[in-house]
């Protein structure tokens, strides 16, 4: 997050500083998972092979009470475990936030980025636009995402883009961003290349999150972490190259470069860096509170790490109660929560 995009940047310091089982500041970002429904059957995904909640959208209601909570929130990111765009009052939430002066993004899969869908999101306001799509081919598509949609994602970037560069607008920024999978990592020479056709200026590695039993791709055999072969590092290199020769930024999730971001850090407990529960909330769809966005990927169930009910309680109220001032403590202990334990480790803090 740049200073830029922070209404108060001292008070996010003294958030991400002070780390004690009280946080002395509210969350300077909020996670708002707007919808729970997804149209693609991703195999690194958890909502493919479980029932995490019941499907739904966040109300409005519910979206306005939490935001209305937090009047000094700096930045706001419209997903969770869903696909944000099958939301109809999306471009609403973003124009409400923007009003704010928040800052303002989200991860989609790019199906539903339709001619009509198009315009709404750029005179909203939106900041960042962020398209997964996981693989620089058709066929490998359809293995990690479930579904035949790449050649229509990649219509609807492309297309997306061409209308930025028509209408002069400068935002959303577009990002296209592959998981880092021993299926697909050879493709991100292409992957690079793709995105120059498509118009879209920034690359991200995402480092694969899973729990220990494992699901679909999303299971130790298919992670890089440590167990990057030659070619797989050669291919990391090439891409680099080729993105530098082309203009594009290729960076890695967790705020590091590709080949860095899939080594062993040398911090005994790399779990305790993190700032998240300290900077950020992140509310599902029907309302409870989770750590973070990595805790639905990296452990079974909700049950064991919900942290509060924002449909019954104040976020004042969530904020500092036991759960958390519990969690906080756990996490710079040695014996962190179990969402907690592989992060800086087998993914990124």
């Amino acid at each position: 997050m740049t200073a830029t995009a922070l209404k108060d940047p001292r008070r996010y310091f003294e958030a991400v500083q002070q780390r004690e089982t009280v946080a002395v500041a509210p969350p300077v970002c909020l996670y708002l998972e707007v919808t729970n429904r997804c149209n693609l059957l991703c195999e690194t995904c958890p909502r493919t092979f479980e029932a995490l909640e019941p499907p739904g959208d966040m109300s409005w209601d519910l979206f306005i009470r939490i935001v209305d909570q937090v009047p000094d929130v700096a930045r706001v990111v419209l997903h969770g475990v869903g696909e944000p765009m099958l939301v109809k009052s999306l471009p609403r939430m973003i124009r409400y936030l923007k009003d704010r002066g928040v800052y303002v993004l989200f991860n989609t899969n790019g199906t539903l980025l339709t001619p009509t869908q198009r315009r709404p999101l750029i005179e909203a306001g939106l900041d960042e636009l962020r398209v997964s799509l996981d693989a620089a081919d058709g066929k490998s598509f359809i293995v990690v995402r479930g579904k035949n949609f790449f050649d229509r994602i990649v219509r609807n970037v492309r297309e997306f883009t061409a209308l930025q560069r028509e209408t002069g607008a400068t935002t959303p920024r577009v990002s296209l961003w592959l998981t880092g999978l021993k299926e697909t990592i050879g493709q991100l020479p292409a992957f690079v290349r793709l995105a120059d056709t498509m118009g879209v200026r920034d690359v991200y590695l995402q480092r694969l999150v899973f729990d220990e039993s494992g699901y679909g791709l999303a299971r130790a055999g298919s992670s890089l972490f440590e167990s990057l072969r030659a070619e797989e590092l050669q291919a990391i290199d090439e891409a680099t190259r080729l993105a530098r020769d082309l203009g594009i930024t290729l960076d890695a999730s967790g705020a590091t470069e590709p080949g860095l971001s899939l080594k062993r850090p040398a911090e005994p407990q790399p779990w305790s860096a993190c700032r998240r529960p300290w900077s950020l909330m992140y509310f599902t769809a029907h309302g409870r509170v989770l750590p973070c966005c990595v805790a639905p990927f990296s452990a079974r169930g909700y049950e064991t790490y919900t942290l509060g009910d924002a449909t019954q309680q104040t976020l004042r109220e969530i904020w500092n109660n036991a759960a958390y001032r519990q969690f906080r403590g756990d996490l710079l202990s040695d014996r962190p929560p179990k969402p907690c334990a592989n992060c800086g480790l087998r993914w990124s803090l």
